[in-house]
């Protein structure tokens, strides 16, 4: 990857119109998000090579945070610059943080919507949706059968010990294994890069193969100096002052800071600080994570539901703004913060070769997670796999959009189930 980029191939209302329909249409969780993101822009719109999509996907997988969040993040800051960053956060996460503060404000009148057919409609297209991402990444990145093994290698170490952290271990695994066990010579890798950027230009794309940004290093360890004096200084300023706000900020920050894998593992830490603390009670939390599963974009906007629900100021809608942009201010911070020195590593052979194994290890984690959370939570019934068969085909065979695949299995499913 390079390290300077003299222009962006994209514009910042660009980029916020592409994230705000996946914003109003990725429903499924992080996992089910990242084959959305990879339709969207590998398959359809061709901003990314499979190759510089899986470059970022584990980098984020190596981050805390949201990793969905932090890949869009990247790819927003590739195509606008930091105004692309903003607006693919701000389009991808601000339809379902609205939905979750208004329902803060009554869910005892949703109570009824939650669990009905069309979530399992919707279930089930995730299930389609992640198993296409699967095979269109094992055939680009784990082509042979070194690399299909350590995917598969990858996708047995998290099914048999299912864990963030372990997460992280078989990414280490791919890595070394790329870089003992997986010898292409430099003219490799460079034939390979060749083969994608004919791809590409064939395609008609107007992205470079590799994944491009245009943030120094200086930049970046400005961004993770910052994020790190936060994350110690906020709990000390709330407890020198014991001023609420800052209280409810450190509560986000921190839990957008620690957890690694995101999606439903913020959740015990939520509960804690949150429920444990007497800030939310027990039934209102219940009620907004059954909501957040209900609507499209990133679990991590259950925190606006949490800020609006507050027993304590503040709360309501300066609540939610608060805890939004408190818990995902780490994931911007440390995706403009890692990216420079990780693009760095791609000028170095033995680097490249890790990553081949780090790539093909992407593809097993989501296999893994093609079977759980995704199959086990999506297909639930006969019925429920047949819608799941049905939207396969629609994509990979017939070519219709994710959204549109969603939508009707999101009405199949209101009517038949």
């Amino acid at each position: 990857m390079s390290t300077t980029v003299t222009r962006h191939p994209g514009t910042v209302g660009e980029v916020f119109r592409v994230f705000l329909r996946l914003g109003l249409t990725s429903f499924g969780g992080p996992v089910a998000h990242l084959g959305y993101f990879r339709e969207t822009f590998v398959a359809r719109r061709r901003w990314l090579t499979d190759t510089a999509y899986a470059d970022v996907v584990a980098l984020c997988q190596f981050l805390p945070g949201p990793a969905s969040s932090q890949v869009g993040m990247a790819i927003g800051l590739q195509r606008a610059g930091f105004g692309g960053l903003l607006a693919a956060w701000f389009a991808f996460t601000m339809p379902s943080a609205i939905v979750l503060v208004a329902f803060a404000y009554g869910f005892d009148a949703y109570g009824d919507a939650l669990g009905t057919g069309w979530l399992d409609g919707v279930k089930a297209a995730a299930v389609a949706i992640v198993a296409g991402a699967v095979l269109g990444m094992g055939k680009s990145l784990a082509p042979d059968a070194k690399r299909a093994t350590i995917a598969g290698l990858a996708a047995i170490i998290v099914l048999l010990i299912p864990s963030p952290v372990v997460q992280v271990l078989a990414i280490i695994v791919g890595a070394g294994l790329g870089l003992t066990w997986l010898r292409p010579e430099e003219a490799t890798i460079r034939a390979e890069a060749a083969a994608a950027a004919e791809e590409t230009a064939e395609s008609g794309a107007s992205a470079p193969p590799g994944f491009r940004v245009s943030v120094s290093k200086r930049v970046g360890a400005a961004a993770l100096l910052v994020f790190a004096a936060l994350l110690v200084l906020l709990p000390i300023a709330t407890a020198v002052t014991g001023d609420p706000t800052l209280r409810l900020t450190d509560i986000f920050y921190r839990a957008g800071s620690l957890v690694f894998g995101g999606g439903h593992v913020v959740l015990p830490l939520l509960d804690t600080e949150t429920v444990r603390s007497g800030l939310v009670n027990s039934e209102t939390f219940l009620a907004g994570y059954g909501a957040a599963q209900a609507v499209p974009g990133p679990l991590f906007t259950f925190a606006a539901f949490l800020g609006a629900s507050m027993t304590t100021e503040p709360t309501g809608l300066l609540g939610a703004t608060i805890a939004l942009l408190a818990i995902f201010l780490p994931a911007g911070l440390l995706t403009v913060g890692a990216l420079p020195f990780w693009q760095s590593l791609h000028g170095s052979v033995r680097a490249r070769r890790a990553l081949l194994g780090v790539n093909a290890a992407v593809v097993g984690l989501l296999g893994a997670a093609l079977f759980d959370p995704v199959f086990v939570e999506g297909i639930t019934s006969p019925a429920t796999l047949a819608i799941a068969l049905a939207a396969f085909i629609a994509l990979t065979r017939w070519n219709l959009p994710a959204w549109a695949v969603v939508l009707i299995a999101a009405a199949i499913g209101a009517i038949a189930l």
